[in-house]
C-alpha cells in the first residue's frame, strides 16, 4: 500500500481500464459501427492517405476485449510504478481523454463528418465521463510519482 502511494500509478491504470471496459460495452450497445465505418470510408474518399481501418463487429469486439485484458494484465506492474510502462501509460492516458473528448465533441454537433450523422448523443458518449475521470486520475498519478522513477546521476 505504501509502495502505491510513493511510487505507483496502479490505482488509475486500474480505474482507466475499467472506465474502457465500461466504453467497450457502451460503444457494442450502442452501434459505434453504424457511425465509424462511414466515417472513415468518407475521409478516405476525402483523404486517399486517411490511416484508419474499417471493421466488422465481431473483430473489433475482439480487439477491444484484447486491449482491456491486456491493460488488466499491466495494472501489477503499474502498480509497482514500472519505469518501461510509463511512456506506455502516458499515451494510453492521453489516448482516452480525447476518446471521450470526440464522443462528447460529436454528441454536441450530431455527427461525425457531414455525410455521417445521427441522433444524439454520439454512441460510446454514456461513459466518457469515466474515461476522463479515469485519464486524468491516471495522468495525476504519472505526474505525481514522476520523481521516485527518475533518477539523476550523483556526484561522487
Amino acid at each position: 500500500m505504501e509502495q502505491e502511494r510513493s511510487a505507483g500509478f496502479g490505482r488509475g491504470w486500474f480505474a482507466l481500464t475499467v472506465a474502457f471496459a465500461l466504453h467497450v460495452a457502451d460503444e457494442a450497445s450502442t452501434g459505434f459501427l453504424s457511425v465509424y465505418n462511414p466515417t472513415v470510408t468518407a475521409m478516405r474518399a476525402r483523404w486517399g492517405w486517411f490511416p484508419m481501418p474499417t471493421f466488422e463487429f465481431r473483430e473489433w469486439l475482439i480487439g477491444l476485449i484484447m486491449g482491456v485484458l491486456f491493460c488488466l494484465a499491466m495494472t501489477p506492474f503499474a502498480a509497482k510504478g514500472a519505469r518501461w510502462l510509463r511512456p506506455l501509460a502516458w499515451f494510453y492516458a492521453l489516448l482516452m481523454f480525447y476518446n471521450g473528448l470526440g464522443h462528447t465533441l460529436f454528441t454536441i454537433l450530431g455527427h461525425t463528418v457531414t455525410s455521417v450523422t445521427f441522433p444524439r448523443p454520439a454512441p460510446g458518449f454514456y461513459s466518457s465521463p469515466f474515461l476522463f475521470i479515469g485519464s486524468v486520475w491516471l495522468m495525476w498519478r504519472l505526474w505525481k510519482t514522476r520523481a521516485s522513477t527518475v533518477r539523476l546521476p550523483t556526484a561522487a
